[in-house]
């Protein structure tokens, strides 16, 4: 099995967990799994994102925050952390 393939069933798997993933850069990205795919895997990041000004209707969103979603190249991870297990 390659890299991506070990990747998708991982991030398959734990559909919807709160992981860190870190690719071949060093920068980490920590958050919620919400999709896979064969070729990314989708983070809805912690935090929060801006979402309006507060004033009615703007981008989509009613005044309010959103969770942005980022989508990683599973060719492009270098390692995987669920809690306090790293699988690489």
């Amino acid at each position: 099995m390659d890299q991506c393939q070990h990747y998708y069933h991982m991030c398959s798997r734990y559909k919807g967990k709160q992981v860190t993933i870190t690719d071949f850069s060093g920068v980490e990205y920590r958050g919620r799994i919400v999709n896979v795919d064969q070729q990314y895997v989708y983070l809805e990041q912690e935090g929060r994102g801006f979402g309006g000004f507060g004033y009615g209707y703007y981008g989509g969103f009613y005044g309010g925050y959103y969770r942005p979603i980022v989508p990683i190249a599973l060719a492009g991870i270098a390692g995987f952390a669920l809690g306090a297990l790293f699988f690489w």
